[in-house]
């Protein structure tokens, strides 16, 4: 069985005071964790971090990468620029990414195959608004973003990572039930399976406000793989909690 996987998001927060007495924290006290962990910083702390988690067992992620492979892009960041920072993981289709700068689908798709292509995996995010679930649309919406990515990506589909993130409980305090949870997380692995003999390789993460006191009981769940965690990365206790629930 593939062990959990817990990666930090810490959206655009930090300083790098702040993030040293972060990282040294949470190193300190993941003693005997068994699962996998990962920290998506802020691009300008990319170093830091892959300075300060060097052999901790602590993989470090972006929050985006850009389409573009290069070029006159200004402000971008390539695959092949994370990847030289030894990035392990990256980000791709955030709520707030397609939210506040229109990304669509087939960006996001776009975005995830850079990413594969230099050897740096995506954690794709799919989640429906409120107004979504309300009129009983969420598997269309997961299943549509997450087909964009399989019909981009098909032959090395099982490379991904892919986070549930239902929008209505990012930063709100709402949390999915994990029993709504694992029901949509079921989808979404019918769906890989459907896609790839390899299925059960794909972390599935749940990342709609997990936190130190839900993460045993969604972590429970059968096909919950791990977390894709927000505010409660950015607190050494409360994510040490959250690794040592994926245990």
């Amino acid at each position: 069985m593939k062990k959990k996987l817990i990666a930090g998001n810490w959206k655009m927060n930090g300083s790098s005071a702040v993030n040293e007495v972060l990282l040294k924290a949470v190193i300190a006290g993941m003693t005997g964790n068994d699962c996998l962990v990962a920290v998506c910083v802020p691009a300008p702390y990319l170093a830091q971090a892959q300075a300060l988690t060097a052999s901790s067992g602590i993989d470090v992620g972006s929050q985006d990468v850009s389409q573009h492979e290069s070029g006159a892009y200004t402000g971008e960041v390539s695959a092949a620029m994370l990847k030289d920072f030894g990035v392990r993981y990256v980000i791709v289709g955030h709520s707030e990414r397609r939210q506040y700068h229109a990304e669509s689908d087939a960006l996001v798709a776009l975005k995830a195959q850079r990413a594969l292509a230099s050897g740096i995996t995506p954690i794709v995010c799919v989640g429906e608004t409120l107004a979504e679930r309300e009129a009983g649309q969420t598997e269309e919406v997961v299943k549509r973003q997450l087909a964009a990515v399989i019909h981009a990506n098909g032959h090395c589909i099982s490379e991904i990572v892919v986070a549930y993130e239902p929008v209505w409980a990012i930063g709100t305090g709402k949390t999915a039930t994990p029993e709504q949870a694992q029901q949509v997380h079921a989808v979404l692995r019918a769906q890989l399976k459907a896609a790839t003999p390899h299925a059960d390789r794909v972390h599935i993460l749940y990342g709609g406000s997990m936190n130190a006191a839900n993460a045993a009981h969604l972590l429970g769940q059968l096909d919950i793989d791990g977390g894709l965690v927000g505010g409660a990365s950015l607190k050494a206790p409360d994510f040490l909690s959250i690794i040592a629930a994926a245990r």
